[in-house]
């Protein structure tokens, strides 16, 4: 997603991240063996995108776009078929944003027709929009458990420094 962004602001569409904390137990189906290594709280940068021209009774946010609904329309036009992420197939979140809606209000209702997945029970704290992911990160700090942490440290830190 963060690549994504970094695309939209190269062509000069604005974009901001959303922070929110989700539950750890959401990301255990994709580490079944490595739970340990989870936190409890997983903070994650969910990107929008200012396009000029939404309508707000299609889109409460407008004029900025969540990512999750970056791809409304897609499956259809492409011939893929939808339905709800479930999170416990091999198909990871990341992947379910370019033919589903993702939901972390719990505003929309999630029937497979739908195409929609309300994940707001996994919606531990929303920290609000941020200009950046650097800028979240900044102040609410990464949620990697301390192995994760000590690993990635010597590569992320170098990053954020600029090195």
């Amino acid at each position: 997603m963060a690549v994504l962004e970094a695309v939209a602001r190269a062509w000069s569409v604005p974009s901001r991240v959303r922070g929110l904390v989700v539950d750890g137990t959401f990301w255990y189906p994709r580490f079944p063996r490595l739970r340990r290594l989870v936190p409890n709280q997983v903070v994650l940068a969910w990107p929008e995108f200012r396009i000029e021209g939404l309508s707000k009774a299609d889109h409460t946010a407008a004029p900025w776009l969540p990512v999750s609904e970056l791809f409304d329309g897609a499956g259809e036009l492409g011939g893929r078929i939808g339905g709800d992420f479930t999170n416990a197939g091999p198909e990871t979140l990341f992947e379910a944003l370019s033919r589903t809606s993702v939901d972390w209000d719990g505003a929309r209702a999630c029937p497979a027709s739908d195409g929609s997945c309300d994940l707001s029970a996994y919606l531990l704290t929303d920290l609000g929009r941020f200009d950046s992911r650097d800028e979240l990160f900044a102040q609410h700090g990464q949620t990697l458990c301390g192995v994760a942490r000590l690993l990635a440290e010597p590569v992320l830190g170098r990053r954020a420094a600029g090195l």
